[in-house]
């Protein structure tokens, strides 16, 4: 049975008003020295010293899971596209957004709208001109729905702005762009777009892309007024999960839910994190341990299996046609070990949490209290989405590992 989806009203959420003419700049200034976000920045500061091993479900990594191979990516009309790109950069833009395909500058996104970060080509303070050619590097490297799902958590950032008065600070254009390496079709090379909502991760090898650590969010996930009305995201994402939990047999949806409530209750201390609500694979958690939990898709049906591939699919789709067939491939062979886990409930007014997890595909869907708006528990208007490679391979980093030990090329992802 399809899930019919009934979007909560977020307008009795709305806060007064928040400082007219406030900056980006001005709003990170006045919040910096506020002990929760130092606590946080420490962490992410801790993380980041750690050599990059991926996220594991053991600590281990898996080895002999990535391998180079043809995808048919779009690479070349990327590296024309970025080529364009690199040719209306000053050298001043090309210092803060430009840097060697190994750089450690990967790993130092965030999803917050706070400017914490000193690199990086802001899109509302470059020019038309150079925010133009971003946008064309993006929309050549992903597929059709991956370009409207990014331009959709942008345009919803806008709207945010515009609906409590603080649109210096949550803007459509409210990102950073990096370029990694030199664009072309026979060396790697790839991009970064982060901000508010949204981080994704290209890494791309003559045709073969890997396209994680990808973020998508929104505050809230449909537009109702303006000139975006009707855009609302997460649907499938939402539906899908449902679809797939209420059509569970009761011993297997007992198996699968691994907590009752997304706020305390049955909670295990530390399980629920301010800033990541219960992400465990959210910025700068490259690193983590998350150990597999529920429902194991070697113990579903294929009907359920099915609806868990479709799941999948709805988060793999960003990627081009070709990639998508690849990842999709990886994911269907190693379906008997994916575990699907859930927290919360399945009603109408539930929020929850559930998680995709396997040796080559980390997935996880969130629901939040209010940032911007008010709501004191997790509301559906509110919505975390990330995907990961694990075990080793965000930010195509086993690919670029394995490049190097043929090419003999010096690295120090190590």
């Amino acid at each position: 049975m399809t899930h019919k989806l009934i979007r909560p009203d977020y307008r009795p959420y709305l806060p007064d008003q928040y400082p007219a003419g406030m900056t980006a700049e001005a709003h990170t200034a006045e919040r910096i020295d506020r002990p929760r976000l130092q606590g946080l920045i420490n962490l992410w500061a801790e993380l980041s010293a750690d050599p990059f091993k991926g996220v594991t479900a053991t600590g281990e990594v898996l080895p002999g899971l990535y391998s180079i191979r043809g995808e048919n990516a779009p690479t070349a009309a990327m590296v024309e596209a970025a080529g364009k790109l690199l040719s209306a950069l000053s050298p001043e833009q090309r210092e803060l957004g430009h840097f060697p395909i190994d750089s450690e500058m990967w790993q130092q996104w965030q999803n917050t709208e706070l400017l914490l970060e000193k690199h990086g080509l802001r899109l509302d303070g470059n020019g038309e001109s150079v925010r133009g050619e971003v946008m064309n590097v993006i929309k050549a490297s992903l597929s059709e729905i991956g370009y409207e799902r990014t331009l959709g958590v942008m345009r919803l950032n806008g709207f945010l702005g515009n609906l409590i008065g603080y649109s210096g600070v949550l803007g459509e254009w409210s990102f950073k762009f990096c370029l990694f390496g030199i664009p072309s079709t026979e060396e790697p090379w790839g991009w970064q777009l982060f901000g508010h909502h949204l981080c994704l991760s290209c890494f791309v090898f003559k045709d073969q892309m890997v396209l994680t650590p990808s973020f998508f969010g929104a505050e809230p996930a449909f537009a109702d007024q303006g000139p975006h009305a009707g855009l609302s995201l997460f649907e499938d994402e939402e539906r899908l999960g449902l679809e797939l939990m209420r059509g569970l047999p009761p011993k297997k949806r007992d198996r699968a839910i691994v907590y009752q409530s997304v706020i305390g209750g049955d909670l295990p201390e530390g399980r629920w994190h301010y800033a990541d609500h219960l992400h465990m694979g959210g910025a700068h958690q490259d690193n983590r341990i998350v150990p597999y939990e529920g429902l194991k898709a070697g113990d579903m049906s294929k009907a359920e299996q099915q609806t868990l591939l479709d799941l999948t699919q709805a988060y793999l789709n960003i990627l081009p046609a070709g990639p998508l067939a690849a990842k999709i491939g990886d994911v269907e062979r190693h379906l008997g070990d994916t575990h699907f886990c859930w927290i919360g409930g399945m009603g109408e007014a539930d929020a929850f949490y559930y998680r995709i997890q396997s040796p080559v595909v980390f997935i996880e869907f969130d629901l939040h209290t209010g940032v911007f708006l008010t709501n004191k528990e997790p509301q559906k208007f509110h919505v975390h989405t990330i995907i990961r490679t694990p075990n080793g391979n965000d930010y195509g980093i086993d690919l670029l590992r394995r490049h190097y030990e043929v090419s003999g090329h010096h690295h120090d992802h190590d």
